[in-house]
């Protein structure tokens, strides 16, 4: 009986509050229709407890059997606790991240990567002004309807509250509190990493020392949006404290990445020196996989590069598209039409016309990153310019 080939995957995600249940329960159900496509077999099972929730997968694809592990790196806590501002409170981020956004200069040089995400970085901003108007409206409507004097304000201010709680409780459509909450994470820390979720890596980083130290084929690092500027920093902390071995392969796959929103901050020295030593490491496979129809990530931009990173030196990473234009079938896109968020997780789905990335395949088929990507070019439209190079 010929032996499974045997992964285990390390899920790092974005700001997320959401208990990690849900990528379960996602891989799941896009796993279910990418083998009904694909002609895959996947079959879940079990949930792994502890410090970081999992699960297991038993799979063939490609003719081979598989037996994966997943992890999913949590620091929902983190998260949970960055948003725990109130409506006021929340205001108060808002201006210190616009300022700090527009005096370190980082807006400028983000629009000239990429305009897509810098413009939906402003939504929450605009979301939440237009929320404030309609308050300051509400309350100067009741006055003029209630010509009391001083007598009037206080129906006045509870008008002006009633609207910014209302916008707050309707949050769960309109998101701008949750994103507000995600760009003033890094905001307010100019780029650093705070104390907590540099303690966070520090336990990734042993529990990802400890897998290399398996009977294992691969050990595949995924990090989505935000997870993936956390997921370089993850792998430049090991190899700086222990170099990779031939055995287990040693693979990072990053997704939909939005590297430059901290990197061109002033303080992400941390994370600018580990994109640069990360680019130039032996004994690893760093894939880059971006969009340009996700508009919340920087599609095409190498991370390393276009931080001002990059040398002669740099081997990482092989950027590619998923192109959607060519891997989704026109009636799915025009179902995903002006759904920011699902266009953002889409790299974590199935897609009808699947091409070289195949999310399902690559964690759950018999190939290590290296050798499925093996003489793959960078995709078309590769965008390189430092803009964000240190003076």
């Amino acid at each position: 009986m010929t032996r499974p080939f045997r992964r285990h995957v390390l899920y790092l995600p974005g700001f997320d509050p959401i208990p990690p249940r849900r990528y379960r329960e996602l891989y799941r159900r896009e796993g279910a229709e990418q083998a009904r496509i694909s002609g895959h077999r996947i079959k879940l099972s079990g949930a792994r407890q502890g410090p970081n929730f999992g699960w297991t997968v038993d799979a063939e694809i490609e003719g081979r059997p598989v037996a994966a592990t997943f992890e999913v790196l949590q620091w929902t806590d983190i998260v949970q606790a960055s948003m725990g501002r109130g409506i006021l409170g929340t205001y108060g981020l808002m201006v210190r991240t616009f300022w700090i956004y527009m005096a370190s200069g980082a807006v400028p040089r983000l629009m000239r990567l990429r305009r897509g995400p810098v413009l939906a970085a402003f939504y929450p901003f605009a979301v939440l002004l237009a929320q404030l108007l309609a308050a300051v409206l509400a309350a100067w409507l009741v006055a003029w309807a209630l010509p009391l004097g001083w007598f009037a304000l206080p129906p006045a201010l509870a008008a002006f509250w009633g609207v910014l709680v209302l916008g707050r409780r309707l949050d769960g459509r309109l998101f701008a509190y949750y994103l507000m909450h995600d760009y003033a994470f890094t905001a307010v820390q100019k780029g650093a990493y705070p104390p907590a979720l540099e303690d966070r890596l520090a336990a990734f980083r042993r529990r990802l020392s400890d897998l290399l130290d398996d009977d294992l084929d691969e050990v595949l690092v995924i990090g989505h949006s935000s997870g993936a500027y956390l997921a370089v920093s993850l792998l430049a902390d090991l190899l700086r404290e222990r170099p990779a071995r031939a055995r287990p392969a040693l693979s990072l796959m990053t997704l939909g990445h939005v590297v430059p929103m901290a990197a061109f901050l002033p303080d992400a020295d941390r994370l600018r020196d580990d994109l640069g030593y990360l680019s130039r490491a032996s004994g690893i496979f760093w894939l880059d996989v971006t969009a340009p129809g996700d508009a919340c990530c920087f599609a095409l931009c190498d991370p390393v590069a276009v931080c001002g990173m990059g040398d002669d030196r740099q081997k990482w990473p092989l950027v590619v598209s998923a192109a959607y234009t060519q891997t989704l079938s026109p009636e799915r896109l025009a179902r995903l039409r002006n759904r920011w968020f699902k266009l953002h997780f889409q790299y974590l789905c199935a897609f009808d016309r699947p091409g070289d990335y195949d999310y399902f395949a690559i964690t759950a088929g018999p190939l290590p990153l290296a050798e499925r990507f093996a003489g793959r070019k960078p995709s078309p439209g590769l965008i390189t310019r430092p803009v964000g190079a240190r003076p």
